[in-house]
């Protein structure tokens, strides 16, 4: 008697699992996708208001003898590195002393996805009286808010708003406003004015000085400005 042949029914069910599967990251993707739209939306700086005053933010005494300009972009990982590396020496020995002032002009670059947003939430610190210390923050936590790090950095802002004792509320209405866009603008202006190529650039006496410079160039520079401003030595009498 000749053996029936015997088709074994297929096991659809791992098949019907990876459409699934495909199916339900196809959906994550499309959510998250949605998501960083709706970041990017929330976050849109209006750049096209008109161009405000230049106004550096002034860290030190007005009457120090040298006034050092700085242009710096809050995103830039070389200005972060000189701010917290090196701002600190520069602070304890040269501006509260007295013989320094850093004139802070911020200048967002393009390729920073978050430099805007920063650079408005240091002027609604300032608003309130707290630029240094907001400034100090945005560079200790660079890493916290950048464009690598979040397409929603006003949230990190707002953290920090409340751990430097600002109200928070007046912050946050300054931040949404965007009413501070055309002094950072100017800023910006005041930068190109001068054909500043890279961040930071500090402009000490007649001498623009590009780059993450160490403390020893830096005194080396102010010390040679102190020194046109020293008083002329009295001649001796004549015999």
């Amino acid at each position: 008697m000749a053996k029936k042949s015997v088709q074994k029914a297929k096991n659809t069910k791992p098949f019907i699992g990876i459409l699934v599967a495909i199916g339900l990251v196809g959906v994550a993707a499309i959510g998250y996708l949605a998501t960083r739209s709706a970041d990017a939306e929330i976050m849109r700086i209006d750049t096209s208001v008109p161009i405000g005053k230049a106004e550096s933010y002034l860290i030190g005494r007005e009457d120090a003898p040298v006034q050092v300009v700085e242009f710096a972009d809050f995103e830039c990982p070389s200005c972060g590195s000189w701010a917290t590396l090196t701002e600190p020496d520069v602070r304890a020995r040269l501006i509260n002393t007295g013989q320094v002032a850093i004139r802070f002009y911020d200048f967002p670059l393009p390729m920073h996805k978050n430099t805007w947003a920063a650079s408005n939430a240091a002027a609604c610190a300032a608003e309130q009286g707290k630029f240094v210390e907001m400034h100090d923050r945005l560079f200790q936590g660079q890493i916290e808010w950048n464009g690598e790090a979040t397409s929603k950095p006003k949230g990190v802002f707002m953290g920090y708003a409340k751990e430097l004792g600002l109200d928070v509320a007046k912050f946050e209405s300054c931040f949404d406003s965007q009413r501070m866009i055309p002094r950072i603008k100017g800023n910006r202006a005041e930068a190109e004015r001068r054909q500043i190529a890279q961040t930071p650039t500090f402009v000490i006496g007649d001498k623009a000085i590009p780059g993450d410079i160490p403390f020893d160039q830096f005194k080396k520079y102010v010390d040679d400005e102190l020194a046109k401003h020293a008083p002329a030595a009295p001649k001796s009498p004549a015999k």
